[in-house]
C-alpha cells in the first residue's frame, strides 16, 4: 500500500506529493508499533550460513511480509548476512523485490545434463554412436546433472556473485597476500550487493542489522551492528567471505572471513545482547542437526557438512536458556530482599544482571530433498531456488497461522522453543 501510495504520488502535483511523503515518514516512525500484528515484543530475524540454501530464508521472509510481519533486527552470517543486510537496507516495499532480484541474478544459467547432452547429439550420429545412449549413461549415473552443475559452477562461477581466479590452482604456496589467497574473485557480489543495499537507508537504523564474522587474526568471533556504528558494503562481505573460497575483507585494517566458520548459528548475539527485551524470534535453520546414519561415503560426507554448519544450535539454545533462568532467578531474589539492602549500590549491580524478559524463539527448519547431495549449497540451479524459497514460504506460513507465540512462557524459564519440524527436538 505504501508503495502504490508513493508511486501514485509521484505523478500528482507537489501537494500532493509532499502529503504522500509526510504519510510514508510517518508510517517509518509508528512501524515498530504496527509492522507485526499480533505480536507485543522485538520482531527477530536469525539467518544461517549456507549458500544457495539461502533461498529458503527469502521464502521464510516473503510469508511474514505478506503477513505484515517486518522485523525489527536482522541478524545474520554469509547467506543469511546478504539476505538481511537486503532485507533492512531497503524501505518495506522495496524488500521483496530487491530480494527476488538478488536470487534472480545469482541463478546458474547453465545447460542441464540432458540439454547438454541433446547438444551432443550430432556429434554422436556423426561418430555412429546412437544419440539414445548419451541419455542412458546420465539416467544410468547417480546424481550425473547435479555433478555436471556443479562443475560448471565451480569452474566458471556466477558472474554476479564469484568469478574464478585462473591462476589459483597454479599458486597454491605462493605468498599471494591473505586479499588474494582465494579460489575466486568476489568483485561481481560486490558490485550486486552495492546495487541492491541502500546504505543510507539502513544507517538510519530504521531497522537493526547484525552481520557475524569471524577474526583471521585473532580467531575471535565478531559482530558488526548498525546500532554502534555506520556498515558499508565491506561488512556485508567480510561476512561472506568464506575461505578459501572467497578471499578475506579488511575492515579497519584487520583481516575478516565468513563468521559462519567460528558459528554459523548467530542465535546467541540476540540472547546475550544488551539491553534485553522481550522478543519474538524467528530463527532459520539451513542444516539439520539430526538426521539418518549415511550408508555411503558420499552421504557420510555430506552429513559431515550438515554437523558441522548446524553449529551447535541446539547446544547453544539450551545453555541460554539455562543462564535465563539463572536472570530470573535473580530477579525473583530482589523481590524478597528488604528495601534498604536492595537499594544499596553493590546489591543494586548484582540485580542489574536479573532479567524479566521473555524469549519465544520460533525454529523453521530447512528440509532435505531425496536428491541432496554434498555440494547442497551450491545448487544455484533455478529448480533448486524455488523449491527451497517456497518450502520456506510454506514452512513459515504454516508457523504463522499457529501463532505460537501467543503462548506465555513458563515465567521462569523465559524461553519457549516452538519447531517447525518436530523431528528436530
Amino acid at each position: 500500500m505504501v508503495k502504490k501510495t508513493a508511486a501514485h504520488a509521484a505523478a500528482q502535483p507537489s501537494a500532493q506529493a509532499s502529503r504522500a511523503s509526510a504519510r510514508v515518514r510517518k508510517s517509518e516512525e509508528t512501524r515498530s508499533a504496527s509492522s507485526h500484528p499480533g505480536i507485543d515484543a522485538q520482531v527477530v530475524l536469525v539467518l544461517q550460513g549456507g549458500g544457495a540454501l539461502g533461498a529458503y530464508q527469502a521464502g521464510v521472509f516473503e510469508a511474514l511480509h505478506d503477513a505484515g510481519i517486518e522485523p525489527d533486527w536482522v541478524i545474520g552470517t554469509s547467506i543469511g548476512a546478504i539476505n538481511g543486510a537486503i532485507i533492512a537496507g531497503n524501505r518495506p516495499e522495496d524488500r521483496m523485490s530487491r530480494l527476488r532480484t538478488f536470487w534472480d541474478r545469482v541463478t546458474w544459467t547453465g545447460q542441464h545434463a540432458p540439454d547438454w547432452l541433446s547438444a551432443c547429439a550430432p556429434a554422436c550420429a556423426a561418430s555412429g554412436l546412437p544419440a539414445y545412449l548419451a541419455t542412458a549413461w546420465a539416467a544410468w549415473i547417480p546424481g550425473y546433472e547435479q555433478w555436471m552443475r556443479n562443475l560448471s559452477i565451480m569452474a566458471q562461477g556466477l558472474p554476479a556473485f564469484f568469478t574464478p581466479r585462473a591462476d589459483a590452482w597454479l599458486a597454491l604456496h605462493a605468498p599471494v597476500g591473505i586479499e588474494r589467497a582465494a579460489f575466486y574473485h568476489t568483485e561481481p557480489l560486490r558490485e550486486t550487493l552495492a546495487s541492491l543495499i541502500d546504505f543510507d537507508y539502513l544507517n538510519r537504523k530504521q531497522t537493526r542489522l547484525t552481520v557475524g564474522t569471524v577474526s583471521v587474526g585473532s580467531g575471535h568471533m565478531r559482530y558488526f551492528t548498525n546500532r554502534d556504528a555506520p556498515l558499508d558494503v565491506e561488512h556485508v562481505m567480510a561476512s561472506a567471505a568464506f575461505p578459501p573460497g572467497f578471499p578475506s575483507v579488511r575492515i579497519d585494517g584487520e583481516a575478516y572471513w565468513d563468521g559462519g566458520i567460528y558459528s554459523n548459528t548467530p542465535l546467541e548475539a540476540v540472547l546475550d545482547d544488551r539491553p534485553r527485551h522481550s522478543s519474538v524470534i524467528f530463527t532459520v535453520q539451513l542444516w539439520p542437526a539430526h538426521g539418518d546414519e549415511p550408508a555411503s561415503i558420499q552421504q557420510a560426507m555430506s552429513r559431515q557438512r550438515d554437523i558441522q554448519y548446524s553449529s551447535r544450535a541446539e547446544s547453544h539454545l539450551e545453555r541460554q536458556r539455562q543462564i535465563h533462568r539463572l536472570r530470573h532467578v535473580i530477579r525473583e531474589l530482589g523481590k524478597h530482599l528488604p528495601d534498604d539492602q536492595r537499594d544499596t549500590a553493590a546489591v543494586k549491580e548484582l540485580l542489574n544482571w536479573g532479567c524479566g524478559t521473555t524469549m519465544q524463539v520460533i525454529e523453521l527448519d530447512a528440509p532435505n530433498f531425496g536428491h541432496d547431495d554434498m555440494h547442497k549449497d551450491i545448487d544455484f540451479s533455478k529448480d533448486g531456488i524455488r523449491r527451497r524459497w517456497e518450502a520456506g514460504y510454506a514452512d513459515a506460513q504454516r508457523m504463522i497461522e499457529r501463532a505460537p507465540w501467543r503462548e506465555e512462557p513458563d515465567p521462569m524459564e523465559g524461553i519457549a522453543i516452538h519447531r517447525s519440524d518436530p523431528a528436530a527436538a
